[in-house]
């Protein structure tokens, strides 16, 4: 099978590649990362060191909100440090951040069109991560730029910042137009 590279940029007269894979990254989102470090570590420490002269309520509050908020603001933020995108001849999927979840694999029978948005902001789509608004679709936004765009089947849209995104609207525009065969049946292990 033949992948794409970040350094090769398939023309249009090319054959699309068997599999399209693609990235994008967000450094800043490592800088949130640190805080919510530093939130937990405060809490630890405010576990470990403290005189407990205030009473244990208060002590249990200070430290149980300070760790809850940093584990909540670090693996928010490690979940959408990047995002990777493949596209094969049945669905393109998207993983985000370095376990890969959230998830989102979208066969291409439901894609009525792919569109190249050469500006995605977290101002359009309401902040960082992963999106739903109720008029657009939904969307993964883990930095500014360009994104690719695929018009759904239901008249809703999902959207994603990925580098060279012109490359992947190409590839799947070239799946739609010919689609790929039937998923042989599987075994129903009688």
């Amino acid at each position: 099978m033949r992948e794409h590279s970040r350094n090769s940029n398939p023309r249009a007269d090319e054959p699309a590649p068997a599999v399209w894979t693609g990235r994008a990254t967000n450094r800043f989102q490592w800088v949130a990362a640190v805080a919510g470090a530093a939130c937990m570590a405060l809490g630890i420490t405010l576990a470990v060191e403290s005189p407990w002269t205030s009473g244990i309520a208060a002590l249990l509050m200070a430290v149980i909100g300070c760790v809850a908020a940093g584990l909540l603001v670090l693996f928010g933020t490690l979940a959408f440090v990047h995002v990777a995108v493949k596209v094969d001849d049945r669905a393109m999927e998207v993983r985000c951040g370095h376990i890969g979840l959230p998830r989102r694999r979208i066969p291409l029978n439901q894609v009525v069109g792919a569109d190249f948005a050469p500006s995605v902001t977290p101002r359009q789509w309401g902040g960082w991560g992963y999106r739903w608004r109720p008029e657009k679709g939904t969307a993964v936004v883990v930095r500014r730029g360009e994104g690719l765009v695929l018009r759904l089947g239901d008249g809703l849209t999902f959207t994603v910042t990925v580098d060279d995104a012109e490359s992947a609207v190409r590839v799947i525009r070239a799946r739609l137009r010919h689609p790929a065969p039937p998923a042989p049946p599987a075994a129903t292990g009688v």
